[in-house]
């Protein structure tokens, strides 16, 4: 019904966005059907809005799901950002996640560590000066310190002020890989809130750091890759003979782009230059293929394209082709590393070289096939 609605109204927003619209169709080649869903999308937001309304709130375009709408929210939310029509009010999830785990907190409490996490999200110009941290690492460090600072307002700790080197040692965990973090997270939090004056003595002075527990890297099953090499998707069948022959991260994988593949060589931003091998270049003759085919019209930049990014610019999603094809980046990454170590006799050079990974790191490997060449050093 809304469908229809949207079909026989709101004339006048639409005057105002089809030029958008099919600006954005043609730069960032979108389908006949792709415009015409986000133009209907815009046609229910009018509907939907007050009378006189010239903004539009993006958790308000997020809840036309609601409607099953056709229209594709993030290119909708694209074109109302361009206009200048987007008040962006969605949360980020890293703030969401923070609130879960601090939720009832005692106020001073919950003040120091809002004081310590907007500063590791977004930085301090302020003397002492801090670089904005990764999300990524931020939540690392909340999943290692919420547990213990829960703890604390369970037995009565009203501010983090009143937290001593021995409590903190006794309510640290006894895992090493839970350790690891909790120590770095409360490093960071005394730091920054020692240097904010909020605390009178950091009780992270002079405390040792636990070395994580690393895994054992361990070879794959030769059938998974076997089978993920020759998958019906061209993408999956590219992205793993990239990695199982060269080594690259699941990282590098996503921010490859199409001008970086020349004449069959690979060259990555550390300025390696690779030359594929001739498995690696049938793949990517049939992906590059299937990609023409199948966005003729994307401007997307990227080697790998898929039907959310081929509108955009963006690169795809982290999963991406790994849930289909069985295996992870990082397992095949491991296979191609191990099979190097033993082929090259421990040749840390060459095995750091090649994979772009430090002395440490190889020598994770050395061992693991061979506990005698853990002690082999580079000429």
């Amino acid at each position: 019904m809304l469908r229809q609605r949207a079909t026989a109204q709101a004339r006048d927003w639409s005057y105002r966005t089809d030029g958008i619209v099919f600006e954005h169709a043609r730069q960032f080649g979108w389908s006949n059907r792709q415009t015409n869903q986000v133009r209907r999308s815009l046609k229910m937001l009018q509907i939907l809005a007050p009378d006189g309304t010239t903004m539009v709130r993006a958790t308000e375009v997020i809840r036309l799901r609601r409607y099953d709408a056709e229209g594709n929210i993030v290119s909708t939310l694209d074109v109302l950002d361009a206009a200048g029509l987007l008040i962006d009010d969605r949360t980020p999830h890293i703030d969401r996640y923070f609130d879960g785990k601090f939720a009832g907190l005692p106020p001073a409490m919950r003040t120091q560590l809002e004081l310590w996490f907007d500063i590791m999200i977004h930085g301090s110009p302020i003397p002492p000066r801090r670089k904005p941290r990764d999300p990524a690492t931020v939540k690392i460090q909340i999943l290692g310190i919420a547990p213990i600072v829960t703890a604390w307002a369970e037995d009565g700790i009203e501010s983090l002020a009143e937290i001593s080197p021995e409590l903190l040692l006794d309510s640290l965990p006894a895992d090493a890989g839970k350790r690891h973090w909790a120590e770095r997270g409360f490093r960071a939090l005394f730091g920054i809130l020692k240097g904010r004056n909020a605390i009178f003595a950091d009780p992270t002075t002079g405390m040792p750091l636990t070395e994580p527990r690393r895994s054992t890297p361990l070879p794959a099953d030769t059938e998974t890759i076997l089978a993920a090499l020759n998958h019906s998707d061209p993408a999956v069948a590219l992205a793993t003979s990239i990695v199982a022959f060269h080594g690259l991260t699941n990282l590098q994988i996503r921010a490859l782009q199409l001008t970086d593949i020349i004449d069959g060589r690979l060259t990555l931003p550390d300025g390696r230059v690779i030359p594929l091998a001739e498995p690696v270049r049938a793949r990517l003759r049939t992906w590059l293929d299937h990609r023409a085919t199948r966005w003729p019209r994307t401007m997307n930049p990227h080697l790998f394209v898929t039907m959310q990014t081929a509108p955009r610019l963006s690169a795809p999603s982290r999963q991406f082709p790994w849930l289909k094809a069985g295996i992870s980046a990082q397992t095949l990454r491991t296979d191609r590393v191990l099979h190097e170590v033993q082929a090259s006799g421990g040749d840390v050079r060459r095995i750091s070289d090649l994979f772009g990974i430090g002395i440490e790191s190889v020598a994770r490997y050395l061992g693991v096939l061979d506990p005698d060449l853990s002690g082999h050093r580079p000429d």
